[in-house]
């Protein structure tokens, strides 16, 4: 990483030179005082003092003051000023610039520049925290904090250790940008519920069928559906957040690959946006959570798959014919009726593995 004093872009000075300065060459160069300067322009001392050091602005009246004492047109004592300005905000730009170095440390940036979200070029630190505020739509680094590695740090995880809030972020933002770009209508909480006999139908779909149908149906009740893949270290299986009292985001990562994982995501999913209100940011990764309404989700994805009335059932299924029987009879997928089996421990884990569907659809993203 670059040491401080090294940074000075177009050749920029360090530093930034008040009209006092010129002000005070105006003095030496006529030999008066400030106090005689101040009694001229009908300011007190102490003001042209702080004018000169500048600690206070010089402004359009004390320029045209200065322009009848001096000689020096107000316009220029004006230009003087905002290049002042401009300078001190430059030189604060720079040091938060500088004081962000370390964040590159936290976020994908090589995965971005990969998936062409990040340009190839240029490359050095500085730059690359500009292009990363630009993505994540911030000024500041404190406002990223706040938006976005709050909710990620904060998000349920099975392995906290291999987590990175950073990736997590970056896989937010991917899918605000993405549900940016889909026309949903006002969101209807209950036609949504209504929809969802139409939506467990689709679980018996081909996955790279039922994913238009999903987003379509999911648009028309004002929720926009996008996949993004996981970064590294991200370990998320699915997250939705609010855009606005009208519109929600359903991300899923597609992350284990399975019909059986990408459904129970997605009704967990709608879980929370159909249980918990509008405003918060849910991220998930199929792990367990002390958060209860966690527990409610899983709970609302799993009654929704397998109705009670047909769970206990799921011991007596003892084979993958079995299995394949009662998927069809209920009108689920095979795949996620082994899941269920495996989860509930009536399976073990990998028996049964071979009636799960491969997802492995093209994100873009």
């Amino acid at each position: 990483m670059m040491p401080a004093t090294e940074f000075h872009p177009s050749g920029a000075p360090d530093y930034a030179v008040p009209p006092g300065e010129t002000i005070r060459e105006y003095l030496d160069e006529l030999g008066m005082t400030q106090r005689e300067l101040a009694t001229r322009l009908g300011l007190s001392a102490k003001h042209l003092n702080r004018l000169v050091q500048g600690l206070v602005p010089l402004s359009h009246e004390i320029a045209q003051r200065l322009e009848l004492v001096t000689g020096m047109p107000a316009r220029l004592w004006n230009r003087l000023e905002a290049d002042y300005r401009s300078a001190l905000q430059r030189l604060r730009l720079e040091k938060e610039l500088l004081e962000a170095v370390p964040w590159l440390d936290e976020i994908p940036v090589r995965e971005l520049v990969v998936r062409g979200i990040l340009p190839e070029e240029p490359t050095d630190d500085i730059s690359r925290v500009q292009q990363l505020l630009a993505f994540f739509g911030v000024a500041h680094l404190a406002t990223w904090r706040e938006l976005y590695e709050r909710p990620a740090a904060a998000f349920r995880r099975a392995e906290p250790s291999v987590t990175r809030p950073g990736a997590v972020a970056a896989w937010l933002r991917l899918g605000e940008l993405a549900a940016r770009d889909i026309e949903c209508g006002p969101f209807d909480g209950p036609g949504l519920r209504r929809a969802l006999p139409r939506l467990r139908r689709l679980t018996s779909q081909p996955p790279e069928l039922a994913a238009s149908m999903m987003r379509d149906v999911c648009a028309r009740y004002g929720v926009a559906m996008v996949f993004v893949r996981e970064f590294d270290g991200a370990r998320v299986s699915g997250a939705t957040r609010w855009v606005s009292g009208d519109k929600v985001t359903l991300l899923l990562s597609l992350r284990r690959r399975t019909d059986d994982h990408l459904w129970f995501t997605f009704f967990h999913e709608i879980g929370h946006i159909l249980l918990h209100g509008k405003g918060d940011t849910w991220i998930d990764d199929g792990g367990s959570a002390d958060d209860p309404r966690e527990g409610e989700a899983d709970r609302f994805a799993c009654d929704l798959l397998i109705p009670e009335e047909h769970s206990s059932r799921l011991r007596t299924i003892t084979s993958p014919d079995s299995a394949r029987a009662f998927a069809h009879e209920i009108g689920v997928s095979p795949g996620i009726v082994a899941g269920r089996l495996q989860h509930d421990g009536i399976w073990p884990a990998g028996y049964g593995d071979d009636l799960k569907e491969r997802v492995d659809l093209e994100t873009g993203l």
